[in-house]
């Protein structure tokens, strides 16, 4: 069953390992270090950002630790960065996409998702999806429709088939999130995860949407993204 769609209606802690100061925050470590050759944050800068984790279902219910997801995220004035890693049963992939390895219908397999709203007083929010073997989809929210955002995303996608994990990390242009970055601003946000290709498949939600049936689309249910450090 797809995400519903649906009309528009963490953690802080000092290092990367601290547990939350509150559930329903998530932090954006400032990136400081310099990316690697590729432009990704290198490996040891995931280490001050402070992790959420989650494995409940959309309702949160039924947790599953071997489905448990992480979140990482850091930032610069020009490009937010996420890094998932997300504790696997199965891996249920497409096989094919277009030449950018953009997919239409990606959320009918595996993926993990982040949604994220800059401005919380105006209706909409951008809505990416990543695949374990790296397939993406980028889409622009607003109320009553969706349509391609063409962000600009990056992303770099590892299977780790002996510790039963996939970890994803997403380069997303700070100009396709908003169009002046404030970092004193407080974003809404929640982060997603889907496994299996049929029924009953496995919904899980950072911030649950309680919904009846799955779905995702529930903004009222986002939690809070802010920006630490840069000063």
């Amino acid at each position: 069953m797809r995400k519903q769609f649906a009309g528009i209606r963490g953690n802080i802690g000092c290092d990367g390992e601290r547990e939350a100061m509150s559930n329903d925050t998530a932090t954006a470590a400032r990136l400081v270090d310099a990316t690697d050759p590729e432009g990704f944050p290198q490996e040891v800068a995931w280490g001050t950002a402070s992790p959420v984790r989650f494995s409940t279902d959309w309702r949160g219910l039924n947790a599953d630790a071997e489905r448990e997801t992480e979140v990482r995220l850091l930032w610069t004035p020009e490009h937010l960065y996420l890094r998932f890693v997300a504790k696997y049963r199965s891996i249920n992939v497409f096989p094919d996409a277009d030449a950018r390895g953009w997919r239409d219908h990606l959320w009918d397999r595996d993926v993990c998702e982040v949604f994220l709203q800059s401005d919380p007083a105006v209706a909409g929010y951008k809505e990416f999806e990543v695949a374990p073997n790296g397939f993406w989809i980028d889409l622009d929210i607003a109320p009553g429709e969706k349509r391609d955002l063409r962000s600009g995303l990056r992303r770099r996608v590892k299977i780790d088939d002996a510790g039963k994990s996939w970890r994803a990390v997403l380069d997303l242009p700070m100009k396709s999130l908003t169009a002046r970055f404030d970092k004193g601003a407080t974003w809404r946000v929640n982060f997603f995860r889907v496994e299996g290709s049929v029924e009953p498949r496995f919904y899980s939600a950072w911030q649950p949407t309680r919904t009846p049936q799955p779905n995702f689309h529930v903004p009222e249910a986002f939690g809070k993204l802010v920006f630490a450090g840069g000063e």
